[in-house]
């Protein structure tokens, strides 16, 4: 007789509209759900949300323990002083003081958990905290049913350049994660090449680790209904996500701008879009849209079911990715941009996951500054929106990757020690 396999999640975060790693991990939740999972989630988002008919169980965070209110009391004495402890407490330990009570508070609230026996033990986390694996550590009894999932490289300057931050105790972060690769089951990875790249840090990444892309979710968008500065009916190039420091616009702009300049027709029916937080180019995107009326630059965050509808009516989407060697990241968008089966303009390095994936062949790729190479890309793609306004991506192999059927077979290829 059939057994439903039971998956119990731990996760930092469900509420879909915090950040582009939570939009990715409520849809592999829901998508292991479409795979008869019988799932359970404990969330530590802080606030009152749940995933339609997957039991959630919100975690409270401990308020009354000593390194909460070690962590309110350094807080005030910085607000004071300018003098931030934590952060020398972070080089002696490799962790703050709220990283610590999270970990304690996931932990607490998972040993109180009697009912339900799991196969798996998925722990999901976001940025840079990983408070759910620490959590997973400090119970052995699920060692040998944990999928470790690791999102980006850890700690931070394991990153490839141009990141070159090194954190406090950045040594304890280091073995920290030693003892993850060690102990869980198997470590999870979103990219071949991430697996890889952290395979070679920790070897044990390499031997049992597994690649379960970013998923797409066949729910249809909610939202039909464009934003007034969206233009439908013309040829619209979007870049939907945060511009961190190494991803630089110019190069894009630039090449826009070229594109305009050898052909003038396409200043009236043509737009470029930037959406989501760009602090980090302010300066330089306000003077560029003063001067440059085809140019829209929104004005910080923009909700997430917006950025899908304009994603599925985008003449090009774009991946931008910093000007690097390597980069084994993939976004987070890199399914939505699937999904809505637009042609994408990768501007990113060669050896990266979003060129691995759309192949030697794809003719639409460039490095980020190659202002030239990404002008003559515009034009092609418009010549061809002009002949035909309807042009797709047509990659049915990448939506079978990144579909509920593959991660299905990724899951059955498992094995757990639940049974012993």
């Amino acid at each position: 007789m059939y057994k439903m396999k039971k998956i119990l999640v731990v996760v930092e975060s469900i509420n879909v509209n915090d950040s582009s790693a939570s939009k990715g991990r409520v849809a592999l939740i829901k998508n292991l759900k479409k795979c008869n999972y019988d799932i359970k989630v404990y969330h530590y988002t802080r606030k009152d949300i749940s995933i339609q008919g997957i039991p959630c169980v919100a975690i409270k965070e401990k308020k009354v323990t000593f390194l909460a209110i070690v962590n309110k009391l350094q807080l005030i004495f910085y607000k004071l002083t300018k003098i931030r402890l934590s952060k020398y407490y972070e080089m002696l330990t490799g962790f703050s003081f709220s990283f610590l009570n999270d970990a304690k508070s996931i932990k607490a609230a998972l040993k109180n958990e009697k009912d339900f026996n799991p196969d798996f033990v998925l722990t999901l986390s976001k940025a840079a905290s990983f408070t759910a694996h620490k959590a997973i550590l400090g119970i052995p009894k699920w060692h040998s049913k944990w999928l470790a999932y690791v999102h980006d490289p850890y700690p931070f300057h394991f990153y490839p350049r141009p990141y070159n931050w090194v954190e406090p105790g950045y040594h304890k972060k280091q073995e920290f994660f030693r003892e993850v690769s060690k102990k869980s089951a198997h470590g999870v990875f979103p990219s071949q090449l991430l697996k890889e790249w952290m395979g070679s840090y920790y070897p044990d990444f390499l031997e049992r680790g597994i690649v379960i892309p970013h998923q797409i979710q066949d729910e249809e968008v909610t939202n039909k209904v464009l934003p007034n500065y969206f233009s439908k009916e013309g040829f619209t190039i979007l870049h939907a996500g945060n511009l961190m420091l190494p991803r630089n616009p110019k190069g894009l702009i630039e090449g826009y701008k070229e594109f305009l300049k050898n052909n003038k027709e396409a200043k009236k029916d043509t737009q470029l879009l930037f959406i989501g937080s760009n602090e980090a180019f302010n300066e330089y995107l306000n003077h560029e849209k003063n001067n440059l009326e085809q140019l829209y630059v929104s004005k910080g965050y923009v909700q997430y079911n917006e950025v899908q509808i304009m994603q599925m009516n985008a003449s090009i989407n774009v991946i931008l990715e910093a000007k690097a060697e390597i980069s084994p990241f993939l976004p987070g968008k890199f399914p939505h941009c699937i999904k809505a089966d637009k042609p994408i303009l990768h501007l990113g390095p060669q050896m990266s996951e979003t060129s691995r994936l759309l192949g030697e062949d794809y003719k639409y790729k460039s490095q980020i500054d190659d202002t030239q190479k990404i002008a003559q890309h515009i034009e092609e793609l418009y010549q061809k929106w002009k002949n035909d306004k309807y042009n797709h991506l047509n990659r049915p192999d990448l939506v079978d990757y990144l579909s509920i059927k593959n991660l299905k077979t990724v899951m059955n290829s498992l094995s757990s020690d639940a049974s012993s």
